[in-house]
């Protein structure tokens, strides 16, 4: 069977037209009617199942009176769901403000993430977020503000009380604890955050010590594996999500999640437990004070 290109851009296509179909206050059935299509088309459109054309958005989001700027998304993500194993530009089909990554995010019901660089953006205190986006160049005061609220914005998936919260398990690279902000009193608060939010088993939180060496994801870095509902009909596969300076890479093919689940198993078995990570934190914030 040929390769017709991932379907995250397409699942994600159809969530978002149904959004916009349910909050114009019209019924499947209806929309079918004036689109000339079936029940069924629609129903596959919504589901991720069916392809759409770039015309075909653009008469869907006209019914529903949707804002060019977002019509513009609808229609790059349309584009992006024909290429083979796609590539996924920020500043491009889908622009900062409109992260695929954060739909697909709240969507989740677990989220196994391995972070080299940097706190998951899910367990950063604003002036932590702060200084992390500040790392991107060129910014203005206002970019970074709205960088730094949609990542807190995020976090309330965490915290949310419908649908259920996913499963956050987190696994931290040592020396990103040992890398402070200028901002000593906010970097004391972030390392407590770490330890106060670990709530196994809905959040854990767990360092993989410098101790390791090079280990299985040293050449993968950071990255994030999204589990949806295995109930759901049709099931939506476990996701890949591995993000750098232009862009974000989505696997979702069999070989290449299965390559990252054993990555994920591997930095499981080298990682040091949750009580050992929270001693090693509160350690950690000892050392700060001592300075």
């Amino acid at each position: 069977m040929a390769d017709v290109g991932s379907s995250v851009p397409r699942r994600q296509l159809g969530r978002y037209l149904k959004q916009a179909r349910e909050q114009a206050g019209r019924s499947l059935e209806s929309v079918a009617r004036d689109l000339e299509w079936s029940r069924a088309r629609m129903y596959r459109i919504e589901r991720g199942e069916a392809p759409l054309r770039k015309h075909e958005v653009e008469t869907m989001c006209r019914l529903y009176e949707v804002r060019q700027a977002t019509t513009d998304v609808l229609i790059g993500l349309a584009a992006e769901a024909k290429s083979k194993g796609w590539w996924h530009s920020y500043g491009d089909a889908v622009p900062a403000w409109f992260e695929l990554f954060v739909s697909m995010e709240a969507a989740a019901t677990s989220l196994r993430q391995y972070e080299a660089n940097l706190i998951s953006g899910l367990l950063q205190i604003p002036e932590y977020a702060d200084a992390a986006v500040r790392i991107e160049p060129h910014l203005s005061d206002a970019e970074v503000e709205r960088r730094v609220a949609l990542r807190l914005e995020r976090q309330k998936i965490l915290t949310r009380r419908a649908p259920r919260p996913p499963v956050l398990d987190v696994i931290i690279a040592e020396q990103v604890l040992r890398q402070s902000i200028k901002n000593r009193d906010a970097w004391q608060r972030q390392l407590a955050h770490l330890s106060n939010v670990a709530r196994p088993p809905m959040l854990s939180v767990r360092v993989l010590p410098a101790s390791v060496g090079p280990h299985a994801a040293s050449v993968a870095g950071t990255f994030t594996l999204l589990d949806f509902d295995r109930d759901a009909k049709p099931a939506e596969p476990t996701t890949v999500y591995c993000e750098n300076v232009t862009g974000a890479l989505y696997l979702e093919k069999p070989a290449e999640t299965q390559a990252y689940e054993k990555i994920w198993a591997a930095l499981c078995e080298a990682a040091l437990s949750v009580e050992q990570t929270q001693d090693l934190i509160t350690q950690l914030i000892k050392e700060t004070f001592d300075d």
